[in-house]
């Protein structure tokens, strides 16, 4: 959703713009201001993705509204004067220029641009974060060595150090239980133990209180077989 506000001391402007929004499911206008003054405290207390914004306003021009802010928000200018488009794409916020009376169609051209970079931006920030939950990084021997967390079949205590036995190696690194167990995803890792946390796609068996993962026999605390049990797919 795209959430967007009107600066415009034209009321029938205001109106048109937020008649055109409703017909969108993906716009909804917050708020509606009169005096640019007046949207300053407003933007900078709620997360606005974009303005609809008219250049020539009593007090505060548009220009100078956008220059009063720090990080300002997408600007679509709404203006009856053909005379700053070339002033206003100085500005990186700006993404179009509308010129009263505002058609529907051309209002529609102006407002995907918007959506089109939220929805790149969203993309971006879920691929990013899809990556980091696929991998990880541990300091052995001030090198940053990569570990694919599915190769990951079991991590061990050995005092303060922990060894993370994956497919192929084995890593021993400096830091505690507690802090890779934050960095793993909680779906696919359990700490059954106060000295191992395992992956539970390689268990192989279990039987009373103990699992086998590869060639080892991995004990289960009593406190945290009940969390093991539960994250099983059993056919009763």
């Amino acid at each position: 959703m795209i959430k967007s506000i009107i600066i415009d001391d034209d009321e029938l402007a205001s109106v048109i713009i937020e008649n055109y929004c409703s017909k969108l499911d993906y716009v909804t206008i917050l708020q509606t201001f009169s005096n640019a003054l007046d949207a300053i405290d407003f933007i900078n207390k709620n997360k606005i993705d974009l303005v609809f914004l008219d250049i020539h306003m009593p007090e505060l021009s548009g220009f100078d509204f956008i220059d009063s802010l720090n990080t300002p928000p997408k600007i679509v200018l709404t203006t009856s004067d053909e005379n700053f488009a070339l002033n206003a794409f100085e500005y990186k916020c700006i993404i179009d220029y509308l010129v009263k009376p505002i058609k529907f169609p051309r209002f529609i051209k102006a407002v995907t641009k918007i959506d089109i970079t939220k929805r790149l931006q969203e993309n971006t920030n879920g691929t990013k974060q899809e990556e980091n939950n696929h991998e990880l990084y541990v300091n052995i021997d001030r090198r940053l060595v990569k570990i694919l967390i599915a190769d990951i079949y079991l991590i061990e205590a050995k005092g303060d150090y922990i060894n993370i036995k994956t497919e192929t190696k084995n890593h021993i690194v400096h830091t505690t239980m507690k802090k890779i167990e934050e960095k793993l995803p909680h779906d696919l890792f359990l700490k059954i133990h106060r000295s191992y946390i395992i992956n539970l796609k390689q268990i192989i068996d279990i039987e009373d209180n103990s699992v086998l993962i590869k060639k080892e026999v991995i004990p289960v605390s009593r406190s945290n077989r009940p969390e093991l049990m539960k994250r099983l797919n059993l056919l009763n």
